[in-house]
């Protein structure tokens, strides 16, 4: 079958909540919205945007691969992995409070990924 399903929906969920949180950045860059050539260049320029792009790029040849190798029934439910990457990345990089029913929810989360993987 190749390459094992755990590590690479891990890998895959990662890339996806690494491609939300260069969304983020990048937005946070954004000083004001205008119709202008320097407002495009700004953005074009701007390394989070070029991030992002490789994040969901990754994820999506990941998840193209999992499709293909992997039942979609076992792979669909593991890609909610995501989830658990988002929080800990809102954790980490924006400083935000994560509350005991976020915590249970991830380890339901977890939990429920564990049992389908096996």
């Amino acid at each position: 079958m190749g390459l094992s399903l755990i590590p690479l929906a891990i890998t895959q969920a990662a890339l996806l909540a690494g491609g939300q949180v260069c969304v983020k950045l990048a937005l946070a860059d954004i000083d004001r919205f205008s119709l202008s050539w320097s407002f495009v260049v700004s953005q074009l320029t701007n390394w989070w945007w070029l991030a992002c792009g490789f994040c969901f790029c990754g994820s999506g040849l990941l998840w193209a691969y999992i499709l293909r190798h992997y039942p979609f029934s076992t792979a669909y439910p593991l890609s909610s992995l995501a989830y658990v990457f988002g929080v800990l990345a809102a954790w980490l990089f924006f400083g935000e409070k994560i509350s005991v029913n976020v915590v249970i929810g991830i380890l339901l989360i977890m939990a429920g990924c564990y049992m389908v993987a096996k």
